[in-house]
C-alpha cells in the first residue's frame, strides 16, 4: 500500500500514454438536481414501478485537498423513480458529518479509507478509539423496516428519507470499530444480519442481528482473533454465517500509531492462507477453520448448502489485494489496468473437515448481484455484475456480465466508450423463472460526458430502454431497489 498518510493537493491529471477517456468517473459531481421526468429512449415495462437508490463517492476535493482513493470520495445519494412508463431523478450529498465538517472549514475532516488528514498521534488515536469516526457513507445502502439507511465500514449507518434523499441522522449502534456495508436480510424476523470487528485488548468477530424496528443490536456469535482480516462481506446459508478470512490482516495498535491512513496498515500475508468458519445460526458455535489457498475477495456472491450437507460459497476472488491499490485515484485517472476478477466456488464440508475450490469463471466479474429474494442462502444458477474486456485487461469496467452457472457460460452487454456500474436485479411481479425480470444499471456515457440508467432484460441482456441523466454521475459502488420508495 501506499505510505503517504496526509491528503494531497489539489492537481489536474494530465493525458499519459495510459489515459483512459473513463476519468470523468472520478470528477466530482457538484450539482444536487430534481428532475420529475428525464428523457426515456425504449418502453420501460409497466410493472417497473419503484425506485432506484443507490450512494457513491461524488466529491473527491475540498479546498486545497483532494482524496487518494475511489473509496473516499464524499458520498452523494441518487435516487431513479419509476411509474407509468416514466422515469424521475435527483441527487443529493449525503448530510454526514464528514460532509458538512468539509464545508464548514474548507478542508477533508475525517479520515477514510486511504485518506488520513490527522497530523497528530493524538488525533490519530482519538479518531480510532472513539466515535469521532468518519460517517461518509459511500458503499451501500440497505432497507430495514421502515428505514433506508446509508452505510460504510466505519459503523455509523446514516439514515435518510427516500423520496427527499435529506438525512435523517445516526440509524443504530454498531457493535464494534469495523463493519461491511452488505448485511444480509434475516428471513424469520425481516431483520438484518451483519458483521462488526471490536478492537482492543482482546479483538473479537462480532456477528449481530437487528430487527426491523431495532435500535439495539443483539450479538448472535463472537470469535477471537488476533490480526483481524480485512471484510467486506460475508455469506450465509440457511443454517451458517460463512466467514471468508483472507490472508490481509491488520494489528489494531497500528491503525493508532502507524501514522497511515486505515487501509494502508493491513498486510498481505499469503503464508497464512484463506481461512473458512462456519457459524452456526442458531446456537452462535463455530466449526472449523477450514484452510486453503490465499487469495482476496471483496465480494461473496451466495452461498447455500448442498443435498450432502456441505456449504457451497461463490466469491469473486483476486489473487492477492494488490486490486485495492490499483484503486488509487491517481493510477485510475491514467488508465492503469485494474487486475480482473474471477468467479470462484469453494465447498466446504463441515463433517469431514475439507475444503475445496474452482473457478467457475476465470474472467469474471465484480459488484454481483442474484435474484436475492429468491436465490439467497440457497441454490441458485444465475449472478449479474460488472466486468472488463476479454485479454491482458486495462482501463474500468466497461460490460455488464451474466453468468450461468450450471451451464458455466458467460454473455455480456457492451457499448464503445460506455462503463456500466452495479446491474441490480429486480424481479418480474409473479414470475416464474429466476431471471425473469430487467437489470438496472447507471452508465457513464464517456463520450458524451453524462450518464444514463439502462434496462436489460436480464435473461438475455437485450436493451429494453434507457434514461439519460443531466450530467455526469461519478463510478459508484452498490444500490438497491425499492417497491414502495
Amino acid at each position: 500500500m501506499e505510505p503517504t498518510a496526509a491528503a494531497e493537493p489539489t492537481a489536474t491529471a494530465t493525458a499519459g500514454p495510459g489515459y483512459a477517456e473513463a476519468e470523468i468517473g472520478f470528477e466530482s459531481l457538484d450539482e444536487e438536481v430534481r428532475i420529475d421526468d428525464v428523457p426515456v429512449e425504449g418502453a420501460l415495462p409497466e410493472w417497473l414501478r419503484g425506485s432506484l437508490i443507490r450512494t457513491g463517492p461524488a466529491k473527491f476535493e475540498v479546498g486545497e485537498q483532494r482524496m487518494r482513493h475511489w473509496f473516499d470520495g464524499l458520498a452523494m445519494l441518487y435516487r431513479f423513480g419509476f411509474a407509468d412508463g416514466r422515469v424521475s431523478y435527483a441527487n443529493r450529498f449525503l448530510g454526514s458529518k464528514a460532509k458538512r465538517t468539509a464545508d464548514e472549514r474548507g478542508e477533508i475532516a475525517y479520515a477514510e479509507f486511504a485518506t488520513d488528514p490527522c497530523r497528530s498521534l493524538f488525533k490519530r488515536m482519538f479518531s480510532v478509539f472513539s466515535p469521532q469516526l468518519s460517517d461518509n457513507a459511500n458503499v451501500n445502502l440497505v432497507e430495514l423496516g421502515e428505514r433506508f439507511v446509508a452505510m460504510t465500514e466505519t459503523p455509523i449507518p446514516v439514515q435518510f428519507d427516500p423520496e427527499t434523499l435529506a438525512t435523517a441522522g445516526v440509524a443504530w449502534e454498531v457493535p464494534g470499530e469495523l463493519t461491511t456495508a452488505h448485511p444480509h436480510l434475516d428471513r424469520d424476523s425481516g431483520g438484518m444480519l451483519n458483521y462488526a470487528a471490536k478492537l482492543g485488548p482482546r479483538n473479537r468477530y462480532r456477528f449481530f442481528l437487528l430487527g426491523p424496528d431495532g435500535a439495539e443490536p443483539e450479538i448472535r456469535a463472537s470469535l477471537p482473533t488476533r490480526e483481524p482480516a480485512y471484510m467486506h462481506s460475508f455469506g450465509l446459508t440457511e443454517r451458517w454465517i460463512v466467514l471468508a478470512e483472507f490472508p490481509f490482516v491488520v494489528n489494531p495498535l497500528q491503525l493508532a500509531l502507524a501514522g497511515r491512513p486505515y487501509i494502508e496498515n493491513y498486510r498481505w500475508k499469503p503464508e497464512l492462507g484463506t481461512r473458512f468458519t462456519l457459524v452456526d445460526r442458531s446456537s452462535g458455535e463455530a466449526t472449523g477453520p477450514f484452510m486453503t489457498d490465499a487469495c482476496f475477495g471483496f465480494h461473496h456472491v451466495n452461498a447455500y448448502e448442498d443435498d450432502d450437507g456441505r456449504v457451497v460459497a461463490d466469491i469473486c476472488t483476486f489473487e492477492d489485494p494488490e486490486v485495492i491499490e490499483s484503486l488509487y485515484l491517481d493510477r485510475l485517472r491514467q488508465g492503469a489496468p485494474i487486475p480482473k476478477p474471477s468467479l470462484t466456488r469453494f465447498v466446504i464440508d463441515p463433517e469431514g473437515g475439507g475444503i475445496d475450490y474452482e473457478q467457475l469463471v476465470p474472467d469474471g466479474l465484480d459488484l454481483p448481484r442474484i435474484n436475492y429474494g429468491r436465490c439467497n442462502e440457497r441454490p441458485y444458477r444465475y449472478v449479474w455484475g460488472a466486468g472488463l474486456a476479454p485479454g491482458e485487461g486495462g482501463g474500468f469496467f466497461d460490460r455488464i456480465v451474466a453468468v450461468d452457472i450450471e451451464e458455466r457460460a458467460t454473455r455480456s452487454w457492451h457499448e464503445p466508450h460506455c462503463y456500466p456500474g452495479e446491474p441490480v436485479f429486480v424481479a418480474e411481479p409473479g414470475a416464474e423463472e429466476e431471471n425473469q425480470g430487467v437489470l438496472l444499471s447507471v452508465v457513464l456515457d464517456a463520450a458524451a460526458g453524462t450518464s444514463f440508467l439502462l434496462v436489460l432484460d436480464a435473461s438475455d441482456l437485450s436493451e429494453i430502454a434507457r434514461a439519460r441523466a443531466p450530467h455526469h454521475i461519478p463510478f459508484g459502488f452498490h444500490g438497491q431497489f425499492s417497491r414502495r420508495a
